[in-house]
């Protein structure tokens, strides 16, 4: 009842605004005929005449013109209402929890996200920082980032690095008493720091690849870290050579604090993606936060 209330009141309003039922038909999309009986009931409800009709013009009459000083500043601010309900709709809000690894929520995620979260304040970013790669439907994460090597099928992946390296350092005090290895069959001769691979809890095997050739070795050393910053500052102390991605040693390799060997073993291989299940329904917060990791090269 109320609803019909109001749509009535509306078209009163436009009628008598525009002193055309022809003109305010239009308006609403509607037949001049339906138009007419809606004010004939709107009138008939109320037990007052709102508009004098003539051949050449139609006017509110001073019971219309009494309603129509109430109605245009209240309908004013039901439609500013609607409005801001629909920018709330749209706005941007709400909680997405992704699962990377350290390395990628460092080097990628965090430093484009730091850049446009202060302008969504109602958006709300968790971070689950896990080399073990969590499955993202049971463990309820919104997204998660891996390598493009690691996708899952039936995801939806979004590339959001350039190719990633990998690189074999070790620090000039470590060189001081052994070789630069010149192959990967050399770092048999080496102290290698090993790294604990979470998920599966083996040692990771170094997978190096040169010419479409590509080499696994399994090396050996005193210390094994699941950490990729205890396995760099271990190396930083001459604990031995190691394995890491290479944007984690660029600024110790630029100030001579490590050496690089066995660059030429090391190629490029597909970046980190963002991938989530393909019958997501995506929020204006999670397209968001899409937009803004999206790697555009």
């Amino acid at each position: 009842m109320y609803l019909d209330y109001l749509s009535d009141l509306s078209i009163f309003k436009a009628v008598a605004e525009e002193r055309s039922f022809t003109r305010a038909a239009v308006h609403f999309g509607i037949s001049q005929s339906a138009l007419s009986h809606r004010m004939r009931r709107l009138e008939t409800q109320l037990g007052v005449r709102l508009l004098t009709r003539t051949t050449r013009n139609v006017a509110p009459t001073q019971a219309g013109e009494r309603l129509l000083n109430t109605l245009v500043p209240a309908l004013s601010k039901i439609d500013g209402e609607l409005t801001s309900l629909n920018e709330l709709r749209d706005r941007p809000s709400g909680t997405i929890r992704i699962t990377t690894s350290k390395h990628a929520g460092q080097s990628i995620l965090w430093p484009k996200l730091a850049k446009v979260l202060t302008d969504y304040p109602d958006v709300h970013v968790e971070l689950s920082l896990d080399s073990g790669l969590a499955d993202v439907v049971s463990d309820r994460f919104d997204a998660g980032v891996r390598l493009g090597e690691a996708l899952e099928k039936d995801m939806i992946a979004i590339r959001i690095s350039p190719d990633q390296r990998m690189a074999v350092v070790g620090a000039p005090s470590y060189f001081e008493s052994h070789p630069l290895p010149q192959t990967p069959q050399d770092l048999a001769e080496h102290r290698c720091i090993n790294q604990r691979r979470i998920t599966s809890g083996g040692l990771y095997i170094w997978e190096l690849e040169k010419n479409g050739r590509e080499v696994r070795v399994r090396v050996d050393g005193q210390l094994v870290f699941n950490d990729d910053d205890m396995i760099v500052q271990a190396a930083l102390d001459g604990g031995g050579l190691a394995f890491v991605m290479e944007s984690y040693v660029n600024h110790p390799l630029a100030e001579g604090r490590l050496v690089r060997v066995l660059e030429d073993w090391c190629q490029p291989f597909a970046g980190y993606h963002l991938y989530y299940p393909s019958r997501y329904q995506p929020s204006a917060a999670f397209k968001l936060i899409v937009d803004t990791l999206r790697y555009r090269g």
